[in-house]
């Protein structure tokens, strides 16, 4: 199978090799690892990660659970499940071994998906109607097809002739529905419009498994949290809680006892957050709809009144800001311009200094990223350290990812006490020498930082 890379405008790939090459100083050294961080970021990490409520069940009853729901789903199907096994280290996470590339035959018929769509079938998805943008007009339920993502934008809605101009081969699937149910319908229908039966990545779909029981969430975004390490009967703050799997998972951690505030700006992924809340059975999280900017910061103390919070209200905050997402996989395509990109470290800024108003002296600020850069990542870190002398930066626990990379501002020390999931890592190797993928770095790009707030 020919390597896929990650495409960036060209202005975003020179600026990325120029930030790399400043601090790596080695032009070979760059040039590899720029291209080896493209060629993994063109490809969905080789992991499904559950996070598990053990407030309800032991992690290992919810394995028996999964691995016998996973059994009865793959019981028509023309493959054995995958392997499921629980992290070694995170006691509440469980792993599932994806598959692929595998060898597939084009099919006669050729359906056409636009570039989210397409990420999604390589991740375990179906094909969602929404998500179809051509088909030939012979297509009928219960047709077997290809799907074929269109890599540049070309298909028009509707379109009936096979896609010419770059693309890639997701698999092969059953149609759902015939052609003019897709596009001549109004309404048009929802749900699944191809399933998949032989996609080029399999990975399970979880969505519906067991959704008291289990969360679908990146492995650095589960790291995350417990680097947090709320307690019960703590108050905190998540800043930036869309998607909301963080939130759900500082609730559990906190056994359900405490002070939750969520905040987001889309009342939609409120919503979403509430609903994964009431799945849980977690009650101590109050969500709302608003920009944390807008957060008013007061001297005077006594009860909250949102968005108004006393100075210093907060015992721990997790800040996963808005960022580039250059870190997410699988991405064959970014259309991030360079003006967007060096947007992201300033708009950042604003919501750290929000952020260290209202943390208490001896509190825990987590600031995260699902990004690559070097502008969001370390070198903010450094700006931090420079901007507020009351931060300092503390070890975490755990430490599953690389350190932080060479970055002018930070020592040696100070590197290992962050952590990176760097998509470009080389895999491990087992005792024969062989390539091995290790389910700790075989994620999407992710930076964490950890701070504490000196005591006045």
């Amino acid at each position: 199978m020919e390597k896929q890379y990650v495409e960036f405008k060209e202005e975003v790939r020179e600026y990325l090799k120029e930030s790399f090459l400043s601090e790596m100083e080695n032009p070979n050294e760059c040039r590899h690892y720029v291209t080896s961080l493209l060629e993994r970021l063109a490809s969905p990490p080789m992991y499904t990660t559950l996070r598990l409520n053990t407030l309800k069940h032991s992690r290992e009853e919810i394995l028996v659970i999964i691995t016998e729901e996973l059994l009865k789903a793959y019981r028509d199907k023309k493959w054995d499940p995958p392997h499921v096994f629980l992290h070694p280290d995170l006691e509440d996470v469980l792993l599932i071994e994806n598959r692929g590339p595998r060898p597939i035959k084009n099919k006669e018929k050729e359906v056409i998906v636009d570039v989210s769509c397409g990420m999604s079938v390589m991740r375990g998805a179906d094909v969602f109607v929404q998500g179809i943008l051509g088909a030939p007009t012979n297509m009928a339920t219960g047709d077997l097809v290809s799907v074929w993502v269109d890599l540049n934008g070309r298909c028009l809605k509707g379109d009936t002739q096979p896609l010419k101009g770059p693309r890639i081969h997701a698999g092969n699937g059953v149609a759902q529905f015939d052609r003019d149910a897709i596009f001549k319908t109004k309404p048009a229908p929802s749900g699944v419009g191809i399933l998949m039966t032989e996609p080029l990545y399999e990975a399970p779909c979880v969505s519906d498994l067991r959704p008291d029981l289990i969360l679908a969430q990146n492995l650095p975004s589960i790291v995350c949290t417990h680097v947090l390490d709320p307690q019960p009967g703590e108050r905190i703050l998540d800043m930036c809680a869309s998607p909301g799997g963080k939130t759900t998972h500082i609730a559990h951690k906190m056994a359900d006892k405490g002070e939750v505030i969520a905040i987001d700006r889309s009342d939609v992924k409120v919503e979403k957050i509430k609903v994964n809340l009431l799945k849980w059975g977690l009650t101590c999280v109050s969500c709302y709809a608003c920009d944390a900017l807008k957060i008013n910061v007061s001297d005077h103390s006594g009860e909250i009144l949102f968005p108004d919070f006393p100075v210093e209200y907060f015992d721990r905050i997790l800040l996963d800001v808005p960022c580039s997402a250059l870190g997410q996989r699988p991405s064959v395509k970014n259309p991030m311009t360079l003006n967007s990109l060096k947007s992201y470290p300033g708009y950042q800024r604003k919501f750290i200094r929000k952020a260290v108003q209202l943390l208490r002296p001896g509190g825990i600020l987590v600031y995260s990223t699902c990004t690559i850069t070097m502008e969001e990542n370390e070198k903010q870190v450094v700006w931090m350290l420079e901007n507020f002398p009351e931060l300092i930066l503390t070890p975490q626990t755990p430490h599953l990812g690389s350190s932080g990379r060479k970055c002018v501002g930070l020592s040696e020390d100070q590197r290992r006490m962050l952590q990176m999931f760097d998509p470009s890592c080389d895999r491990s190797c087992d005792s024969s020498g062989d390539k091995m993928v290790d389910y700790n770095t075989d994620t999407i790009g992710f930076f964490i930082a950890k701070f504490t707030k000196l005591k006045k």
